[in-house]
């Protein structure tokens, strides 16, 4: 079965070719560790897992790197307000960005370049397009000339002088142009700094992911991809530096994912409406806040609140609590998963909400199964969850939760079913009397024309 993808560049989905049959490279830019990654860093990190293990199904080899940006002006500010080493507040970062994501049931990158190990690629990158007259130096900096490139601004399509309204460009006198970017930039004593032909410096942000896909996976890459808000005038100047360096198209498929609202405002640190990622770990366990951020489009925003993470609970909630009264069947996985609806939305631009919506119409088939198919209904479950990267826990410990006292599983289970029979023969009082047992030991049940769930507090 074909994937096809959107193409940021070409405005549409496409069907996906890799450059090179049966081999794919994918680069997604990653986090500038200063700070704790926030629940909008995390969509692109959730969403490409998906598209990585997609591609796995059916590329040999799938080489998928997420970058690290370990030197920046904000780590510099970071590191100074918190009177600690460069090296000590990216260390820090880095690994509370690794156990955050790894929390959200994410699969490493088969590459993690950091910033800080990839200096010859970028001063490498520098003199090439300083040799090819797209960059100039002024001032102690090295620039690149955005009037030097015929089709600057193709991926954002719009002229230069639209995307410099209001866009975050340094304007600066030693500038030919007000949208030429630096590329390296002077370092003063007491900042972190490199030798390099133009003297003691550092990078330009551009300059970094484009001399790390160049030295990690080669001049042209199958998939990059990003949140919306990279398109101008990060990923713009990435193609810039790129193409007029070395030739070639760079990328062959641009994907970007659409931005995240905390209860339907934008979220930002001065509405106080920001959310970390290991803040909410706090309050809902990963598996719940990776639902959520599927529940949604890639492409589409989507409105993270309270409301959707209890929805998506409950949601979890209901899954295992089918897959639990089945824990005892061998799952038999399908012999092709192309047959699969669920499979077919994936493969159609990534489309998770639809995907989940399957799901759920596979649990219906189960919950109403002889036995002699359930085996097969819940491989097929289980195939499609492990796409999503959901339902990766044993469904007796999921609807334990994280407590190890209390009323058992199967305990539940009995009193539940207990009360349904009492409500059949209209015994309302032993209904009830169950409901308040289960209540005050920390368990919810959720009544519903499908049935009855239940859920600890």
């Amino acid at each position: 079965m074909d994937i096809t993808l959107y193409n940021t560049l070409a405005r549409k989905k496409e069907r996906f070719e890799p450059r090179v049959p049966g081999e794919v490279t994918m680069y997604v830019c990653g986090p500038t560790v200063y700070n704790l990654a926030h629940i909008g860093n995390a969509r692109p990190v959730v969403v490409f897992d998906v598209l990585f293990r997609l591609l796995q199904t059916q590329y040999q080899t799938v080489r998928y790197a997420r970058n690290i940006t370990d030197i920046d002006d904000k780590i510099i500010t970071a590191a100074r307000e918190r009177a600690e080493p460069i090296d000590a507040v990216t260390s820090e970062f880095t690994q509370k960005f690794r156990e955050d994501v790894a929390a959200l049931g994410t699969l490493p990158p088969t590459l993690e370049p950091h910033a800080t190990h990839n200096l010859g690629p970028m001063i490498a990158m520098v003199e090439a397009l300083l040799a090819k007259n797209h960059a100039y130096e002024a001032d102690g900096h090295v620039l690149f000339s955005v009037t030097s490139m015929p089709n600057y601004g193709e991926l954002s399509g719009r002229n230069l002088d639209d995307m410099l309204a209001g866009a975050r460009v340094e304007v600066a006198d030693y500038k030919r142009h007000p949208g030429d970017f630096v590329l390296w930039k002077p370092a003063a004593d007491d900042e972190p700094g490199w030798e390099s032909p133009w003297g003691r410096g550092r990078p330009g942000w551009h300059l970094e992911c484009s001399a790390m896909i160049h030295e990690h996976l080669g001049l042209e890459i199958d998939i990059h991809g990003g949140g919306r808000d990279l398109i101008f005038p990060h990923h713009e100047n990435e193609i810039a530096q790129s193409c007029c360096a070395y030739g070639g198209s760079y990328v062959r498929y641009w994907m970007h994912n659409a931005y995240i609202d905390i209860d339907g405002e934008k979220m930002s640190k001065s509405l106080g409406n920001f959310k970390t990622i290991r803040e909410l770990l706090g309050l809902y366990r990963g598996e719940v806040l990776r639902f959520a951020l599927l529940s949604a489009h890639y492409r589409s925003s989507l409105n993270f609140s309270k409301e959707l993470l209890d929805q998506s609970e409950n949601a979890l909630n209901g899954l295992y609590n089918a897959l639990r009264k089945v824990e005892s069947v061998d799952a038999v996985g399908p012999e092709s998963v192309e047959q699969e609806s669920w499979y077919a939305a994936l493969c159609d631009d990534v489309n998770t909400p639809l995907a989940i919506s399957e799901l759920h119409q596979l649990i219906s088939e189960l919950n109403k199964a002889d036995d002699s198919d359930k085996a097969s209904i819940k491989g097929r479950i289980l195939a499609c969850a492990s796409l999503l990267g959901i339902l990766q826990s044993a469904p007796s410990d999921w609807l334990r939760g994280d407590d190890s006292e209390g009323l058992s599983a199967e305990a539940i289970d009995a009193l539940v079913a207990e009360r349904v029979e009492a409500k059949a023969a209209k015994n309302y009082a032993r209904a009830d009397e169950i409901r308040t047992v289960l209540t005050e030991a920390g368990v919810v049940l959720e009544d519903s024309p499908s049935g009855t769930t239940w859920r600890r507090a």
